[in-house]
């Protein structure tokens, strides 16, 4: 018997985020570990493990055959969901890229997404636009988990396609309207990180607000026209996160 393979607390994250049962197509899949892991747990019955890189497929490929799991897991030279065909999976992970990217994956590849019953993404940047892109596309975000490894933050999604039948509602539900300023702080910071006061969503809100202010202390005393730009910007920015740390300690 190998022995388990031990994914990072991000990944770990995102593990735990799959539905016990699904078949899982992990894009961006790096050297295979999280599929290795998916199956050892018995989450997964069978994963597809794809990257467009072929110096970590080729290392997947060594890590399945080293842990002898060729008959359940599949490795695949593919670029997004290209080279996926529908129903070979239940679940897609995506860990690691940036969020346009993400986004893109998502947009070119719709109507194979469209068969998977959930995505766990873990976007690695421009997580407001990222978020608003699910939120105009039909997709819900059903839960969100954060995780602090190595001093850098990471937010881990579990998402669903709806395809419009929560933006339009049935007339006997009452769904209360969301405000412009509700929408943006979710949008920045997750809705349920903030609802659920997640203890590293505050550690984040006190490290940007420690950032801002350090920015702030650099900046001062200089006037020049991009400067007293950027003093706005952040200034918006401070107001965004104060705001934020407000609604988590209601």
């Amino acid at each position: 018997m190998n022995k388990e393979v031990v994914l990072s607390d991000r990944l770990k994250s995102a593990a735990a985020m799959v539905t016990c049962g699904n078949r899982v197509v992990d894009v961006g899949c790096d050297h295979g570990f999280m599929s290795i892991y998916l199956v050892q747990q018995g989450i997964s019955p069978g994963c597809l493990a794809m990257d467009v890189r072929t110096g970590p497929l080729s290392r997947a490929r060594e890590h399945v055959a080293e842990y002898q799991l060729d008959a359940y897991i599949e490795t695949r030279l593919s670029d997004g969901l290209k080279a996926y065909e529908k129903g070979e999976a239940d679940a897609m992970l995506c860990c690691g890229m940036g969020g346009p990217l993400m986004c893109r994956i998502l947009e070119e590849s719709r109507e194979k997404v469209k068969t998977l019953r959930e995505l766990i993404l873990q976007p690695q940047s421009e997580l407001p636009a990222f978020r608003r892109y699910l939120r105009e596309h039909g997709y819900l975000i059903t839960k969100e988990d954060m995780v602090l490894e190595d001093g850098k933050y990471y937010f881990i999604l579990h998402v669903v396609l709806d395809e419009g039948t929560a933006a339009v509602p049935s007339a006997e539900v009452i769904v209360e309207p969301v405000s412009e300023e509700r929408q943006l702080l979710w949008d920045s910071f997750g809705r349920y990180n903030l609802e659920n006061r997640h203890p590293v969503l505050h550690s984040y809100l006190e490290y940007r607000l420690h950032g801002v202010a350090d920015i702030e202390r650099q900046l001062a005393g200089q006037n020049k026209e991009r400067t007293l730009e950027r003093k706005v910007q952040l200034e918006q920015e401070k107001g965004l996160l104060e705001q934020a740390l407000d609604t988590y300690y209601r």
